[in-house]
């Protein structure tokens, strides 16, 4: 019931992010739970292995490349879903700055509520 949760408010940040970012586009709110969910699970397959193998750069940039491979993977959902459109790197990069930014503040919000 918590993942569900979880998904359900990415999606609600992804809509709205969409919404207000002119460089990401969204057709519909079930588009927006199918791109929360298929996020939900490249950053659980796809994101250790690339921070595998790009440990060295990612050590040397102090962690800070870890946001390119946010980006880099908001633009792989990009290519596999079609009806969320995200124009180029620098949008991919500000989209997922701010979809971990929000999902860490409402995920902590309803986390407290739950204790």
């Amino acid at each position: 019931m918590k993942t569900i949760l979880k998904i359900l408010i990415t999606a609600f940040i992804v809509v709205a992010l969409a919404h207000l970012l002119p460089g990401v586009a969204i057709q519909n709110y079930f588009t927006g739970i199918l791109v929360a969910a298929v996020l939900g699970l490249m950053n659980l397959i796809v994101r250790p292995i690339i921070v595998l193998f790009t440990l060295p750069v990612t050590i040397v940039t102090l962690g800070l490349f870890l946001l390119v491979i946010n980006a880099f993977i908001v633009l792989m959902v990009d290519g596999l879903i079609g009806g969320f459109v995200v124009d180029g790197f620098w949008w991919a990069l500000l989209f997922s700055i701010l979809l971990s930014f929000f999902q860490a503040v409402l995920f902590s919000v309803f986390d407290e509520k739950k204790s």
